[in-house]
């Protein structure tokens, strides 16, 4: 199997031999897998400069690609996260469930390998207190 960056185009290119054609995942994608796997754990608000996710589940709306950004180099994975957390959660133990759920998620989904997902807490959300 050959992996290789398309710069030009922002995406990740995963050739098999014997296959068909090519497969070739945008890091809008892979950036969107993260943002979904980030706020589906308890305790996480929502992404910087994104809807909290009742909104988001309410209007439909799937652009969970704010407060993430990407680097994917030679087929591993750097994730950075801005994220607002829910008053009276611990940040350091929802931030590694973050860490897991963000891994397990691209790991599974595409297959890539998970180098780093760095978080960075942006905002408390007082309105959610537990």
């Amino acid at each position: 199997m050959t992996k290789e960056i398309d710069n030009k185009n922002n995406a990740y290119t995963m050739e098999k031999s014997g296959q068909v054609g090519e497969i070739m995942i945008a890091d809008d994608v892979i950036a969107t897998i993260v943002g979904l796997a980030a706020t589906e754990v308890e305790g996480v608000a929502s992404m910087q400069g994104n809807l909290n996710k009742e909104i988001v589940g309410k209007l439909g709306i799937r652009n969970l690609t704010k407060g993430v950004r990407v680097e994917v180099v030679e087929g591993i994975v750097t994730a950075h996260l801005s994220l607002t957390m829910n008053y009276g959660y611990s940040i350091p133990k929802t931030s590694a469930a973050v860490q897991e759920r963000v891994k397990s998620a691209v790991e599974n989904m595409l297959g890539l390998e998970v180098a780093e997902v760095n978080i960075r807490i942006v905002g408390m959300d007082m309105n959610t207190a537990k």
